[in-house]
């Protein structure tokens, strides 16, 4: 039953990130109508898009590999060109899936991983700090782009984070990465 369960969930991660690549494709984001969007995946574009390109690499040499047995390289063949479409979805799921400030407070999120919503009246403190190292710890959630993140924001009681397979567990402390941290950080204290 939990190997089904976990079966599910990871075919709508995947539904999810298609779904994403096609409103990238239509330059459309998702949940930002309510607030002002702050996007993240700039830090991260080089590094996806040379993931890619080593992808589309590896189906053409394997494509030359294979072209002696037409069944194996049917299903390589297959497999590989998702896998690129894959790569590509998860940038564009960064991409078209933004933070977002509103009247209602802060929504905090990771392509598809991640969505969390902190109401306003739980934020104890909001700052721009730029962080390279994250030590695990009870209690934190950090969500690096490019091993940095740039914002802190302390709270003054634990939100609920689920995690992508649905384990939840309480966060006081969010650190996350946004292109414009100085901008998300007076746009979230303006309001306060």
């Amino acid at each position: 039953m939990a190997a089904a369960r976990v079966g599910w969930t990871l075919v709508r991660h995947e539904a999810r990130l298609l779904a994403s690549l096609m409103l990238w494709m239509a330059r459309r984001t998702h949940g930002t109508r309510e607030g002002t969007a702050f996007g993240y995946a700039r830090g991260e574009a080089a590094m996806m898009f040379g993931l890619a390109f080593v992808c589309v690499v590896e189906t053409v040499a394997m494509s030359a590999l294979l072209s002696d047995w037409p069944a194996a390289h049917t299903v390589v063949l297959f497999l590989d060109v998702y896998t690129v479409v894959l790569v590509v979805a998860l940038y564009a799921a960064s991409v078209v899936r933004p933070h977002v400030v509103g009247p209602d407070g802060l929504r905090v999120r990771r392509a598809v991983h991640v969505d969390l919503r902190i109401p306003r009246e739980r934020i104890a403190s909001v700052r721009r700090e730029l962080r390279m190292t994250h030590e695990p710890a009870d209690g934190e959630l950090d969500l690096a782009v490019g091993s940095q993140t740039t914002v802190t924001v302390e709270l003054t009681e634990p939100v609920p984070h689920r995690s992508l397979l649905g384990r939840t567990r309480d966060v006081r402390v969010v650190r996350f990465h946004a292109d414009d941290a100085d901008g998300l950080v007076r746009a979230l204290t303006a309001a306060a």
